[in-house]
């Protein structure tokens, strides 16, 4: 490699991105100590890592959001101040973030030039940008209709959009965050064949991801961060999943979901017809009818927005439903009147919701406190009418112990947890209620590989006492390994029901997308065309 040049001449045999010694400290938190990376031109660079190990931060110094405390960019071999974003597009650098930075209600076109205009009139640079947007889209099978309006696509196609304008900036080095997690299979295979397409082009990509397994399948090399620290670059073809956990966690994962055969017993949630409106009368479940029996886990897949939500909420007692749901035989009133929480805890239904931070946790108490919330008039927690906080404080701290809650302090605010450790305290206060169903939603939703473990463990312990087990979970994979029943779901309707031993991530990904008989009428090549054309949004 030819050595690096200060005049700032690009050297064309040196690394696209060179990181030296960057360093980075939020008041007392090190999120970044003196990281060194090199990400070569031409290849996918991985890189992974538990949450806080400092990924993120890395990224939005290279991309201009922080300014490091100390250390050096290189790009293309010359050593680069990146002050802020527009600097790192100078530098030929675009990012893609988990949550688009798209305006909703502008077309394609008007999104790609935004912030990018040249001059004051906006018609030669719209005329310009549409002509380098077709070739674009021809060049790197980013097809996409320039005059639709982004409300109207599908988040597969808007993805689509964030490259196209990084691409139209002229980036060379595109950094993805997160890319698959809004996607069925089907568009994630897509866009990795449009990552590798960009490979092939001469571009230079940075992946972010918690998948293992898209790791494995996308990229050159890996380069894992553990604490601020990075602990290894490897190159993906002489690596594992499992020494990549290993690296990650500090010790041996359990990555595969270690489970014993179901044995069903009796029904206890019987949900026939189910149907909600939303405020803008928009019907977000349409005639929904599924069962869980005791001892099994019926897995809810979908790409997020399908109903899953909803579902969740009115079996929760937080939204009002149509039709009928029966809990051990006993109808459940669904009508906003006697239909609340409290309600449905006391008839044995405990609730993982999706979100800890918005739904299941009040980040500014105690975790004493926030694990009495919702059985605070439980007679453990009471003496006569007040509340006995030393009781509660006591009980938290064995909940603590046994869900293995670090820091180990009851006296913490939620919010000075991990999410990690948040989501272990939800866990702890619901299934320690010794629940008939446990309702749980995105279970391990940016939690770590290690917490991912011991939560799966738990679930499924749940099961084996002879307790019935909803989950919804986006990540097809951890449905894949905790369900022993799939029921898919697709604009607020179930599209069909699996066995995870007699069916594929493949199968699953077509019914998500809403396409229940392919044998019908489409082939899988005719699905994937259908997919890579409108965005995730199906044609029929």
């Amino acid at each position: 490699m030819a050595a690096h040049d200060d005049t700032g001449r690009p050297d064309t045999a040196a690394p696209a991105i060179e990181l030296k010694g960057i360093s980075k400290a939020f008041g007392p938190v090190q999120a970044n100590k003196d990281i060194s990376i090199r990400v070569m031109p031409g290849t996918i660079h991985g890189i992974i890592g538990e949450n806080g190990a400092g990924k993120s931060t890395l990224m939005s110094i290279l991309y201009g959001f922080y300014k490091a405390d100390a250390g050096e960019i290189w790009v293309h071999g010359a050593r680069r101040e990146i002050p802020d974003s527009q600097a790192a597009i100078a530098a030929g650098i675009g990012m893609v973030f988990q949550h688009f930075k798209l305006v909703e209600n502008f077309t394609v076109l008007e999104n790609v030039v935004l912030g990018a205009e040249e001059g004051a009139r906006l018609t030669p640079s719209l005329s310009k940008a549409r002509k380098l947007l077709k070739q674009l889209s021809e060049e790197y099978e980013l097809h996409v209709d320039p005059d639709a309006l982004i409300q109207d696509l599908g988040v597969g196609m808007q993805q689509r959009v964030e490259i196209l304008k990084a691409l139209y900036r002229q980036a060379d080095i595109l950094i993805l965050d997160e890319p698959t997690g809004v996607l069925t299979p089907a568009e994630a295979d897509h866009l990795f064949r449009i990552l590798e397409g960009l490979k092939r082009e001469g571009k230079t990509i940075i992946l972010i991801t918690h998948k293992l397994r898209e790791i494995m399948e996308i990229t050159d090399t890996v380069s894992v961060m553990r604490l601020g620290e990075m602990t290894a670059t490897v190159k993906t073809p002489e690596t594992s999943p499992e020494q990549l956990a290993e690296l990650m966690v500090g010790r041996k994962v359990l990555l595969r979901v270690d489970k014993a055969p179901a044995r069903p017993g009796e029904t206890v949630l019987q949900v026939d017809n189910l149907k909600v409106t939303d405020s803008k009368g928009v019907e977000r479940l349409r005639g929904v009818s599924l069962n869980v029996r005791k001892g099994e886990i019926l897995g809810i897949a979908g790409v997020a927005g399908n109903g899953q939500s909803e579902l969740l909420e009115v079996l929760g007692g937080m939204r009002e439903g149509r039709g009928s749901v029966q809990l051990n035989g006993q109808e459940l009133d669904l009508s906003g009147t006697k239909s609340d929480a409290r309600t449905r805890r006391r008839r044995g239904i405990a609730h993982v919701p999706e979100d800890r931070q918005r739904e299941g946790l009040i980040m500014d108490f105690q975790a004493w406190e926030n694990v009495g919330f919702g059985y605070h008039d439980d007679p453990a927690y009471c003496r006569g009418m007040f509340m006995d906080n030393a009781a509660l404080r006591k009980d938290t701290e064995r909940k603590i112990e046994k869900f293995d809650v670090r820091p180990a302090n009851a006296d913490l605010a939620a919010k000075s947890f991990s999410g990690g450790n948040q989501q272990k305290l939800v866990i702890a206060r619901e299934l320690e209620r010794n629940p008939d169903l446990l309702l749980v939603g995105q279970p391990t939703r940016g939690v770590d590989i290690g917490a991912i473990e011991f939560i799966h463990q738990q679930i499924v312990a749940l099961r084996d006492e002879g307790k019935a087990v909803l989950l919804v979970s986006v990540e097809l994979d951890e449905i894949m390994a905790l369900s022993d029943r799939i029921a898919v779901m697709f604009d607020g309707s179930i599209m069909g029901e699996r066995l995870p031993s007699e069916t594929s991530e493949r199968e699953l990904g077509l019914l998500m997308a809403g396409i229940s008989d392919t044998s019908r009428e489409h082939s899988i090549k005719e699905v994937e065309e259908n997919l890579a054309h409108s965005g995730g949004k199906v044609m029929t």
